[in-house]
């Protein structure tokens, strides 16, 4: 009576539980799909299925748009140098000093400066039958200068200075003799001009020197070249001339305090060489220069 009255009651659950034992053991992470059996506390595994020991054949080709060859790291590419333990050198290394050292230069050598050719010394050359050289020059003294040919001479362009100076204070101390026309003409003092330095070039002779002073300060100066002494010789300076105060009178000129024995073409200057122009009343002895016309 009781079960008929209660069997959907007893029915129903038993169902629902059979459901869900069912769904838990043939479920996905159910111990039945695993392979295990219900039977004891231990789970038991399963037989694998045997598996056909014969190979599936490979083909022989994989289709080209899933295949890439793996190089063959073995072979040296053509034409690819050897890489070498320097060259895989990680960069951040340190470089050893020999690799660090900047390149030892070699100094550049300081060109030699050329030496400027020293021109050669003049000669005198003395005929032993007239005891003169060929322009009637009787021997320079020892340790003076030697004339230099207006000839062999090339003007140069280095400056230099030297002393220059006019006097005729000789005639003031013969006015006796003087000519009545150029008494006017003789300054009181002696001084036609008074010693001033000016500039000569390399190469340049007295003469060359008092040419360029006489124009510059407007001094009147007459000269006449002379062939057999190869010199200019100075006829007149501020109008003076020879023999205007006597038969023995006229120009001289002396360089440093000495009187060349030659025409004052020929004479080369030298820097800071001191020139001085006299009036000669008496041959050159009343102003120290009696020798040098060779008496």
């Amino acid at each position: 009576m009781w079960f008929q009255k209660n069997k959907w009651k007893i029915i129903v659950p038993v169902i629902i539980i059979a459901v869900l034992v069912g769904a838990f053991y043939y479920g996905g992470n159910a111990p039945g799909s695993k392979g295990w059996e219900v039977g004891g506390n231990e789970p038991t595994v399963s037989t694998p299925p045997e598996v056909d020991p014969t190979p599936t054949p490979v083909p022989d080709k994989t289709p080209e748009a899933t295949t890439t060859p793996a190089p063959d790291v073995s072979a040296k590419p053509e034409n690819t140098p050897a890489t070498t333990p320097e060259q895989t050198t990680n960069p951040e290394q340190t470089a050893s000093p020999e690799q660090s050292a900047a390149p030892e230069q070699t100094p550049t050598p300081t060109p030699t400066p050329t030496p400027t050719p020293t021109p050669p010394q003049p000669t005198m050359e003395i005929n032993p039958e007239t005891g003169k050289d060929k322009y009637l020059t009787d021997p320079v003294p020892e340790g003076k200068p030697l004339p230099v040919e207006p000839q062999d001479v090339t003007i140069g362009s280095t400056a230099y200075t030297c002393t220059i100076s006019i006097s005729c204070s000789t005639i003031n101390d013969n006015l006796d003799l003087c000519d009545p026309a150029k008494v006017d003409l003789v300054p009181a003092d002696g001084w036609i001009l008074q010693p001033i330095t000016v500039t000569f070039y390399e190469g340049e002779s007295v003469f060359n020197v008092l040419q360029r002073v006489c124009k510059q300060q407007k001094i009147h100066m007459e000269f006449e070249n002379t062939p057999i002494y190869n010199s200019a010789y100075i006829e007149g300076i501020h109008n003076l001339y020879e023999f205007d105060v006597g038969e023995l009178s006229g120009w001289m000129y002396k360089v440093n305090e000495w009187f060349p024995n030659y025409g004052c073409s020929r004479y080369q200057l030298k820097d800071g060489d001191v020139i001085c122009w006299v009036y000669t009343c008496d041959l050159g002895y009343d102003v120290g220069g009696g020798y040098a016309v060779g008496n």
